[in-house]
């Protein structure tokens, strides 16, 4: 029996995937073999790839200037790859000066990776408010190599609805937890990067969109694996890329174009987050923390209106247990901030978060 899965990643993908993953596993496209099987240089893989980059490259709008790269180590070492690519200084240590706007775990992440190559400034923070809001941008300061921002902030739940203007500066964007729920203007970022963990496929593929103008740039000390130049000149093949991760993603961007697109997606993901949002302001038992300009339609948190913290603890387990066992899984909130979280990514259909709600609707 399938469940619904509120995992904020690895994550629920599309049934539609799955099933033609499981039919294809021992013969894909006919090469009797699968594609964990196929050697990343071969005649066989290559379409794969090439379909795979095709469909992002449609669906998403991005301008030929712009390679996509298909990487591993997740959004986590993209923190580090960023700086030492735009930012770091001809010897190892501080580099160029760059900005960051702080609103949440992940950015903070972020922060503190690139402080170890670059001069890193903190524009504006969150954290005063326990990051339920999003800060205003301001400018970005003369000289600066990019400007950094995480789009949608998984743990807290709330996400940037008016893209900063950087001017000439590039614009950095984490957007692993929210890549193609709605559309996004590529031409105003210079790097987009994101783990596919979430809404794109299984974990163990990072996804970087880079402008043409901003590979080349990392000093000669920068190891070849940690250089944009490197992978963009290989064609994402320096190494063995992750080839399955490549191939499940490539299914995920048909689906989702059979199912019109970015823009049927968006419908759909505005209206499953308005459901669940709705049902929160009506609730006693139940609320959202973060403040309603900024939540995120993908990552949801929500807490218990108890007072008492050790019977507040105590509820929000059981109802985490007493949903797991309705099969409704992985809605405990990140270990940082406790509380509940509901992960509706493109995969998740709106019945499962209409089962949801008839549960917490019943709960005591």
């Amino acid at each position: 029996m399938r469940v619904y899965n509120f995992s904020p990643g690895p994550s629920v993908l599309p049934l539609p995937v799955l099933e033609k993953a499981a039919s294809e596993m021992t013969d894909a496209n006919g090469t009797g073999q699968s594609v964990m099987e196929m050697s990343h240089r071969s005649k066989d893989f290559k379409p794969i790839f090439d379909k795979t980059e095709s469909l992002l490259r449609e669906l998403m709008g991005i301008p030929a200037n712009y390679k996509v790269l298909f990487l591993q180590g997740g959004a986590s070492l993209q923190f580090s790859m960023i700086a030492l690519n735009l930012a770091a200084g001809e010897m190892p240590g501080k580099g160029k000066k760059v900005s960051y706007i702080d609103t949440g775990i992940w950015a903070d992440k972020a922060i503190k990776e690139g402080s170890k190559y670059a001069s890193v400034e903190v524009r504006a923070s969150s954290k005063d408010r326990a990051y339920t809001y999003i800060p205003n941008a301001p400018a970005p300061s003369a000289g600066d190599a990019y400007y950094h921002i995480t789009l949608n902030n998984t743990i807290v739940g709330t996400k940037w609805n008016k893209i900063p203007d950087t001017g000439s500066v590039p614009l950095v964007a984490d957007v692993s937890s929210c890549i193609l729920s709605e559309p996004i203007d590529v031409s105003k970022f210079g790097i987009l990067y994101a783990g596919a963990q979430k809404n794109l496929g299984p974990a163990g593929t990072t996804v970087v969109i880079i402008r043409d103008d901003l590979i080349g740039k990392a000093p000669a000390w920068v190891p070849a694996m940690l250089r944009y130049d490197t992978h963009a000149g290989e064609g994402s093949m320096y190494n063995t890329p992750p080839c399955y991760g490549i191939y499940i993603i490539g299914l995920v961007l048909e689906w989702l174009k059979n199912l019109g697109g970015v823009d049927a997606i968006t419908k759909l993901n505005r209206e499953k987050a308005e459901l669940f949002y709705d049902y929160l302001e009506t609730s006693d038992v139940f609320h959202s923390p973060v403040e309603k300009p900024f939540r995120s339609i993908m990552n949801i948190p929500f807490v218990t209106t108890e007072k008492d913290e050790k019977a507040k603890a105590e509820l929000e387990n059981r109802f985490v247990k007493g949903a797991a066992a309705a099969g409704l899984l992985n809605l405990a909130g990140h270990r940082l901030v406790g509380g509940m979280r509901a992960s509706i990514y493109n995969a998740m259909p709106i019945e499962g978060v209409k089962a949801l709600i008839y549960f917490m609707k019943r709960f005591t």
